[in-house]
């Protein structure tokens, strides 16, 4: 009696269909949801658990929006200023100011960008190699006229958090500073700028007019475009080469 009364529970025994008793019932994804919505689910789960570069990279921008620069740091000569950099972005910080300074016309304000570099020898496997290095990992080298615009540029490149110096008032590097890095220090003053129209007085393109396309303080020269084989060609001509055209 006893054995039947047990048959019969067990065969009111209701399964759902597609699932095995005792078994744990995996909620299946759904996969009915929109991109956007999953994009946006994304954006929310990184703002919750938050990206410590990304943050790190919002918080200095926040805080260099809300500083100005030191009038006293204010400058009419190009001086060479240290940019300190996050760690492994000194070269998208190089080519984010190349290109800015190339989008916004700067080449007669920021003249210069490099990255300190030497020769070490390594050994591996018993064979001498020598490689460049960074002098200076986290910095990038900045020759500039210091004014608003500049500061504001070079400030909010990405992966920059400021200049060396203190808080608004960025201090250019000494001559002595200077010296080790193999970079000349002097400044040059010319009478003419980018758009003019200089006279080459002197060297192969002697006799030449031209209209300035770029001046490479470090270099001492300035870029026109000649006529070569029947189309412009730009070519450097060295700053004792050149007068202004009256």
């Amino acid at each position: 009696m006893a054995a039947k009364k047990t048959e019969s529970a067990v065969g009111k025994v209701r399964i759902k269909a597609g699932v095995l008793p005792d078994v744990r019932e995996f909620k299946r994804p759904d996969f009915t949801k929109k991109a956007a919505d999953i994009e946006k689910a994304e954006a929310e789960r990184v703002l919750t658990q938050g990206d410590a570069q990304a943050a790190k990279e919002i918080e200095a921008v926040a805080e260099a929006d809300k500083e100005q620069l030191d009038a006293e740091a204010v400058t009419k000569e190009p001086r060479w200023y240290v940019a300190h950099t996050y760690s492994g972005y000194e070269n998208k910080v190089y080519e984010g100011l190349q290109k800015t300074i190339e989008n916004r016309h700067l080449e007669d304000q920021i003249f210069d960008v490099r990255i300190p570099m030497q020769d070490v020898v390594e050994v591996k496997n018993g064979a001498r190699k020598v490689v460049p290095k960074k002098m200076f990992p986290g910095y990038v080298l900045v020759k500039m006229v210091m004014n608003d615009d500049t500061w504001y540029v070079v400030r909010n490149t990405r992966g920059v958090t400021g200049f060396v110096g203190p808080g608004s008032k960025p201090v250019p590097l000494s001559e002595a500073e200077m010296k080790p890095l193999g970079i000349r220090t002097s400044n040059v003053s010319v009478d003419f700028g980018v758009g003019d129209t200089i006279a080459v007085v002197a060297g192969v393109w002697k006799d030449t007019l031209g209209v300035v396309q770029k001046i490479d303080y470090n270099k001492q020269t300035a870029t026109i475009n000649v006529e070569l084989f029947g189309r412009e060609t730009p070519v450097e001509i060295s700053f004792a080469e050149v007068r202004r055209s009256n």
